[in-house]
């Protein structure tokens, strides 16, 4: 438990840094406008953290993971800006991460996990709301996996391998015939190299299980959102990243909780 603990602690952190990366990535990566209070300096260190309507810097008792969200019901302290719940959505995941893994893996796994779930959850965010997947995140992933399986604490090194390859190729395969047949853009690369981490890091054979949850999460949402009162229709954009990171998450922590009959059925080697 004590791992755990700690573990979900790491994780509440790495979700407040997943923030300030949501944040500040795709100006880096040139996805978003640089804000126009951003002078000087711009990176993910600089400047401090601070309220982006009117600039107010963050003190320590302001950056306390989840707890300050709660304390501040979702307000700046000094202009009373609404704060974004991603903010409190990534912390409470974070947490949750590192509590799952500490629960769920042996060490060091568990703290490699973590790792992914972090990078996961921070994808998604950028993708939800850029409609861009970073080879800054999407890399780590991927390469993560691989370097896991070299230590054998994960897959087979020729299982991680074969399943990145697979998976990218997969939905690049997608990709070319789709815009074959519609003659516009649908699934992006950045989807292809995240399911190729997924590839590496669960197997070749766990692939149409990310893909068909994905798709089946795609499909909820978008019904629901049909249900109350959205237009939906052939051209409406879905972005398949949060979906993708999503389904890798849910099938990565799902293996230890089921029977080994059904994690085989799932792709476990």
């Amino acid at each position: 438990m004590l791992i755990a603990a700690l573990l979900g602690l790491a994780g509440l952190l790495g979700g407040s840094f997943a923030n300030v990366v949501a944040h500040r990535g795709p100006v880096l990566w040139g996805f978003a406008n640089r804000p126009e209070r951003a002078t000087g300096r711009y990176d993910l260190a600089w400047p401090g953290s601070h309220c982006p309507s009117c600039g107010h810097g963050l003190g320590p008792a302001e950056l306390v993971p989840v707890l300050s969200y709660l304390a501040l019901r979702g307000r700046c302290s000094a202009c009373g800006a609404r704060i974004a719940p991603r903010y409190l959505l990534l912390e409470a995941l974070g947490g949750l991460a590192g509590l799952s893994a500490g629960l769920l893996f042996p060490v060091p796994f568990a703290f490699f996990v973590l790792a992914l779930l972090l990078l996961l959850m921070t994808a998604a965010a950028v993708d939800s709301e850029t409609g861009y997947l970073p080879d800054a995140l999407t890399g780590p992933a991927l390469w993560l996996g691989l370097l896991v399986s070299a230590t054998g604490v994960g897959l087979d090194p020729g299982a991680a391998i074969f399943g990145a390859a697979l998976g990218y190729v997969a939905l690049r395969g997608v990709e070319e015939a789709y815009r074959a047949l519609r003659g516009r853009e649908g699934l992006g690369r950045g989807d292809a190299k995240l399911l190729a981490a997924g590839g590496a890091w669960l197997g070749p054979g766990s692939l149409p299980f990310i893909v068909l949850l994905a798709a089946f999460s795609a499909l909820v949402v978008i019904g629901a959102q049909a249900a109350r009162g959205r237009s939906v229709e052939g051209g409406t954009e879905v972005r398949f990243g949060p979906y993708l990171a999503g389904a890798i998450a849910a099938l990565l922590l799902a293996r230890p909780l089921v029977p080994p009959s059904v994690a085989a059925l799932l792709g476990a080697p």
